[in-house]
């Protein structure tokens, strides 16, 4: 690596508006002399492309891939546990980054390493892309498995999103340990 180039790693989060499950945030530190191509926004591509992207990436990046749980939502809101994810995620990786470049509009508070808030930075930074590549995937994959042990919520569909299907299951199924009681749909039910 040339000394003169700092070591950057982009960080995203995925799932702050979910009813259930926990925010995922991934840190990817990319090799300059080999960046993948196609990373982009994980909104903007398939399901297939960013599965195949993941895979590449963990053979080719450093990743990191963190969480903050239900509980730690409910306790101190989603905005706080997505921040939190990202922390845990950055403090993951192997080496610390010399800089973070931070999807969004501020920086985590306990984010102690030099960093610039990135606004729609998953659609400007290849390195903030790759992240929201391995947090979603990482997060997807999550809620099938979760899909399995509580069928009925569409949870392989909708990813825990407050779709009509996920909606009705809440009224018919009820409240599962998965849910976030802090979210008002879940909230009304209890």
């Amino acid at each position: 690596m040339d000394l003169g180039h700092a070591l950057i790693a982009g960080v995203d989060e995925v799932g702050r508006g979910p009813l259930c499950g926990p925010v995922t945030a991934a840190a990817v530190i990319l090799d300059p002399m080999n960046i993948p191509d196609g990373l982009n926004d994980s909104k903007k591509l398939t399901a297939k492309r960013r599965e195949a992207l993941y895979d590449i990436l963990m053979d080719c990046a450093e990743v990191s891939i963190a969480h903050a749980t239900v509980a730690e939502i409910d306790d101190i809101n989603i905005l706080r546990a997505s921040h939190l994810a990202m922390e845990r995620a950055v403090a993951g990786l192997s080496r610390q980054p010399d800089h973070v470049l931070v999807d969004g509009n501020l920086i985590p508070r306990g984010l102690l390493i030099p960093s610039t808030a990135v606004i729609k930075g998953d659609a400007k930074s290849v390195s903030i892309a790759a992240a929201s590549i391995m947090a979603k995937t990482c997060r997807d994959r999550l809620m099938v498995d979760l899909a399995g042990q509580y069928p009925g919520y569409g949870w392989e569909k909708n990813a825990g999103y407050p779709t009509a299907v996920h909606l009705k299951a809440l009224q018919d199924l009820g409240v599962t340990p998965h849910h976030r009681r802090s979210f008002k749909p879940v909230y009304k039910m209890l």
